[in-house]
This record gives structure tokens, sequence and C-alpha cells, in this order.
């Protein structure tokens, strides 16, 4: 009877363990037609016309003929396209034309929609806009530094005014990290930088929070500054060791940035609404962009003509917003700054 019981546990551990990693799969790994052209491709290394040079593995990724130094150009290495990536890739797109002839949708293959690289980048359009927002960020950060260092007086000991200076200095290094990461990402996903993407957006975006607490309501001391951002933190940071080291959580991250996008979009919003900021507007447009990148993040859709999806939408629309973000902290530091000097005169 024991044994009988045994037997049905196991079995029915089998049935959930597929099941659960079913979930996990994407519908394009499950086409008989596209794992028949997988197959075919790890034995000839080619994908109907296309051959790849001395591409031939076995089943467990392993070469079967041919020394190390043939079995991939050495320029892919860096972006890791290897023969089996070759053939995940044009099978995709050779089953995605037969799809579109049929009338059928795209649809997603090992989690991912089927994109059109360029050059060996697998998202060309979102490594575009990453890599203008990284620029634009940058512009931002460095008139900032020039205004307050060049353009405003400075206090007797050479200190700026602006009590904020330090902590937008930290946005701008952590921003700029983010769309560097975002901008390699996009470029080839795997698992390294899949992990840097994720971690220095998350850190970005609760770092965000803690700035947008700390200016919506002017908290200036040491004290108070360290009361809001030592929990937040915390969080992140467990939530960062949580990826790397444990579960890279796709959807669990995506909560988790969302809920505190929205977080610090509601305290941007409500400070705009009662402050008499003349630059309050800039906070507007801000917010009501912010509100269109947590909609494109909510909604998924497959890229038109194998380019452009909703993130490289979000990419795209991240960039004016970014320069609207340093025009109203610039315009706060000249405001800030003149404001003290009305004060001490």
């Amino acid at each position: 009877m024991n044994q009988m019981a045994l037997r049905r546990s196991i079995m029915l551990f089998l049935a959930l363990s597929f099941l659960v990693s079913s979930l996990h799969a994407s519908e394009g790994d499950a086409d008989p037609i596209y794992k028949a052209c997988l197959e075919e491709c790890e034995i000839s290394g080619c994908v109907g016309k296309i051959c790849f040079q001395h591409c031939k593995f076995s089943s467990d990724g392993k070469p079967i003929d041919g020394p190390w130094y043939l079995q991939e150009p050495l320029y892919q290495k860096w972006k890791q396209w290897d023969c089996r990536a070759d053939c995940q890739y044009h099978c995709m797109i050779a089953r995605e034309e037969q799809r579109e002839k049929h009338g059928d949708k795209p649809i997603k293959y090992h989690g991912k929609w089927p994109f059109q690289r360029v050059y060996g980048i697998q998202e060309p359009v979102a490594v575009a806009f990453s890599a203008l927002s990284l620029a634009v960020q940058f512009h931002g950060w460095l008139s900032f530094f020039i205004l307050l260092n060049y353009k405003l007086p400075l206090r007797p000991d050479k200190r700026t005014y602006y009590e904020y200076t330090g902590l937008w200095h930290i946005y701008a290094v952590l921003a700029m990290n983010f769309w560097f990461w975002s901008t390699i990402f996009h470029s080839r996903a795997v698992e390294l930088t899949e992990k840097l993407d994720y971690s220095s957006a998350v850190a970005l975006v609760g770092y965000s929070l803690i700035l947008a607490i700390l200016r919506a309501f002017n908290l200036r001391d040491e004290a108070s500054r360290v009361i809001v951002a030592a929990p937040l933190i915390a969080f992140v940071t467990t939530h960062i060791l949580y990826l790397n080291f444990y579960k890279l959580d796709y959807g669990l991250n995506m909560k988790v940035c969302m809920a505190m996008g929205v977080a610090q979009l509601l305290i941007w919003g409500v400070w705009a609404g009662v402050t008499c900021h003349p630059s309050r507007w800039k906070v507007w447009l801000f917010v009501a962009g912010g509100i269109l990148l947590v909609f494109l993040g909510i909604y998924d859709f497959p890229p038109y003509k194998g380019f452009v999806d909703s993130k490289a939408l979000w990419h795209a629309i991240s960039i004016p917003l970014t320069y609207i973000c340093w025009s109203f902290v610039q315009d706060d530091a000249e405001l800030s700054t003149s404001t003290l000097l009305k004060k001490t005169n």
C-alpha cells in the first residue's frame, strides 16, 4: 500500500513539474515545425539555403567534429552568437514567414518576440533608442553640473546653494548605468546581460522613488533622509540579490518596478498640483509621459515588421522625458539658489 502511494506521489510530482515547466515555455518552443527545423539544423548546419560554417552540434550542445576555432567566427563570440543560437534565430524567422503566409499572428520563442537581427544586434531599434537616452542623460547631467559650478553663485566654502545637488548626481550615475546596460542587453540577451539590465533598472526606479519623496516633501536634514531612504534601499538591495542569486523572475521584477514607478508618479503628480513652482508644468509633462510608459510596460505586443515593439516605443518615449526631467532639475536649482540668496542678503 505504501509503495502504491509512493508511486502515485512520484507520478503526481512529475506531472506537476511538467505543468510548471510548460507554463514558463513559450508557444513557439512547442511548435513541431520549429522543433524539427532545430533538429535538422543541429545535424546539417543549415536552415533552408542558409548554412553556418562548421555548425554541427549534438543535442547537448557539444561540437560533433572540427576544432574549436572553426566552430564560429571569432568576431561573433563577444555576442555569444554560436551555431545553436543561429539555428534558433533562423528557424524562428523561417517559421514566422510560414505563419505570416497563413495569416497567423507572431508568437514568442524562448520567451521573446521574433525580432529581425541587424549586424548581429538582436533588437536594433531598442538599442538605438537606449543609446540615445544614454546620450541625452549624459547631456542633461553635464548641463546641470556646469550650471551649478560655473553659472550659479557658490557658497564661501565652494559648495552649491542647491541642497539636492548630491542626490541628483547619484541619480545621474544610476540612470546612465541603466541605459548603458539596456543598450548591451538589447544587443544580445544572455543571462549575464539580463541580470545587469534588471538590476540596474530596479536600482534606478528605487532611487527615483527615494528622490521623489525627498524633493516633494522638501526633506533637507540628514535624519529625515535616512529614515526615508534606509528601508527602500534595504528592499531594493534584497530584491537585486534575489534576482541575481536565487531566481531571475521577470514577472516579479516587472511588478516591483511598476509599483515603485507608479508610486513616484503619484508623488510628483500631487506635488505639481499643490506647489507654486514656476516649472511645475514640466513635472506634469513628465508624469503624463510616465503614465504612458506604464501602459507600454503592461501592454506587450509583437514587433512591427520585426523591429518595433512596446519596449522599443518605451525606450523612444524615455528620450524626451529625460530631457524634460533635467530641464526641471536645472530650473529647480536656479529657483532654490535665488531664494536662498535673497534670504542671506
